[in-house]
């Protein structure tokens, strides 16, 4: 789940310090009266409901990853051993990820016919239906493969509400962020990604260290899905508090962050959904690879506690969310694209280590934790809309959500799934490649981004 900032190489099409002053955009192009008051929308504001949405939305995640191996293998997948149980648990797990984008469409249907607030709100309540019906689902034992398709039904569901919550608040955050700090107002939206993993990881480390197996299994770890509905109450008021007031409206409408024809967005600028989707590589690959892949290798393979481990990913979220600050800092500093290039080489530089880490018993993976959660700060901290700006003002809105949603489908959806099938049958190394690969990709599209700049300019 990314949430679309700006450009690393050119600034927003729309320079206006005060769009609030500038000539107001329908959702078709045409002029408005200019607006009556010269009331302005700050950053900080923007950042707020930002983050709020985006940490909900990231709990709901890891809550149903973090599931996908303490949990789903022996609930839902009791007749097979725990491997191919975690394994069936991540193929279900990459559903979401794959309906992702016919949910941003779904969601813009709703938004031309409704409005932004009314999308919003069938998009989380789905969004925290889905998450919360997980923990009402009868187990394998009780229903057979009904409890599994329900399974498969819910995650399905909370796909196509992540792509139908699109909101426009990261680009607006990026279009009215002061020019020389684009780095720092672009790692502000991804925040929630830390704050969103440490609070689920924290509930089931919680859970797991204080309840038995049998409880735990029979009903303890159905604690973090309940509390997946509330914590997404109060994150759809703390959005809806910001699209549906006059001011961010007009903001919005004047930046023309409303739905475009999609055909006609692939037809003109398809590209840069494509090379958006890339330039992000590096950072995606690494997401679930430090999330819930070692979570799923250390307890099938290794002898470290699991309680321990999960403390160990808890401080990991604490380094991450401190390292976001920095990349804002550097990125303002040296520029969003040399930065994200640098953190894909270390990326690379980190992966070769990965099977020796991951390897090394409880040292080692605490090393490959604490370490890839550093650099996943840093470089997902700066991810956000990596060419948003290329778009034209109409397809802004549009790029930026499916840009986001391909960037998750290429390269995290099957991240765990891909990541623990090959490291079974061809050892650790594929770890490696796996991450090389993003971080090549994230390399090549950035220089192809850089040349197709150069011809335009």
């Amino acid at each position: 789940m990314s949430s679309p900032g700006t450009h690393p190489l050119h600034p927003p099409l729309s320079t206006s310090a005060h769009p609030a002053a500038a000539r107001q955009r329908s959702p078709h192009g045409a002029s408005a009266p200019p607006a009556q008051d010269d009331a302005s929308v700050a950053p900080g504001d923007i950042a707020v409901g930002v983050v709020i949405g985006r940490a909900s939305e990231y709990f709901d995640f890891f809550v149903y990853g973090i599931a996908s191996v303490l949990v789903f293998p022996a609930v839902f997948f009791p007749y097979v051993d725990r491997l191919e149980g975690t394994l069936y648990a991540f193929v279900l797990f990459a559903f979401a990820f794959v309906v992702r984008p016919l949910g941003t469409l779904a969601g813009m249907q709703i938004q031309r016919r409704f409005g932004r607030s009314t999308k919003l709100t069938v998009a989380l309540f789905l969004l925290g239906s889905s998450t919360a019906g997980m923990a009402l689902l009868p187990s394998y034992e009780s229903m057979g493969a009904t409890a599994i398709a329900l399974l498969a039904l819910c995650r399905i569901g909370q796909g196509l509400a992540l792509g139908g919550s699109w909101d426009g608040l990261p680009s607006l955050l990026a279009l009215n962020a002061p020019e020389n700090r684009r780095g720092w107002y672009a790692m502000l939206g991804q925040l929630g990604a830390p704050l969103g993993f440490l609070v689920a990881c924290s509930l089931f480390a919680y859970l797991w260290g204080n309840l038995s197996s049998a409880d735990f299994l029979g009903w303890g770890w159905r604690y973090p899905f309940f509390a997946a509905f509330a914590i997404n109450v109060v994150a759809l008021f703390a959005r809806l508090r910001l699209v549906v007031t006059h001011e961010y409206e007009r903001e919005l409408e004047a930046h023309e962050l409303e739905p475009c024809n999609v055909r006609e967005l692939f037809t003109m600028q398809g590209h840069n959904v494509f090379i958006g989707a890339f330039a992000a590589l590096a950072s995606f690959a690494l997401f679930h690879i430090i999330t819930v892949f070692p979570l799923s290798w250390v307890r099938l393979y290794s002898d470290q506690v699991i309680g321990e481990f999960l403390t160990v990913q808890i401080v990991g979220a604490l380094l991450a969310a401190a390292a976001m600050p920095i990349s804002g800092l550097v990125a303002d500093r040296i520029g969003r694209r040399r930065t994200l290039g640098t953190l894909a080489v270390l990326i690379a530089v980190f992966s070769l280590f990965a099977p020796l880490l991951l390897d090394g018993g409880t040292l080692g993976q605490d090393i490959f934790i604490l370490v890839g959660f550093v650099l996943l700060g840093l470089s997902y901290g700066q991810s956000a809309g990596t060419v948003t700006a290329n778009f034209l003002p109409r397809f802004r809105y549009s790029g930026a959500a499916l840009t986001a949603d391909l960037a998750w489908l290429i390269g995290a959806a099957f991240a765990p799934l891909v990541a623990l099938a090959l490291s079974v049958r061809f050892g650790l190394v594929s770890v490696t490649f796996y991450l090389l690969s993003g971080a090549v990709c994230t390399l090549l599209a950035l220089r192809v981004n850089r040349a197709m700049s150069a011809v335009r300019d």
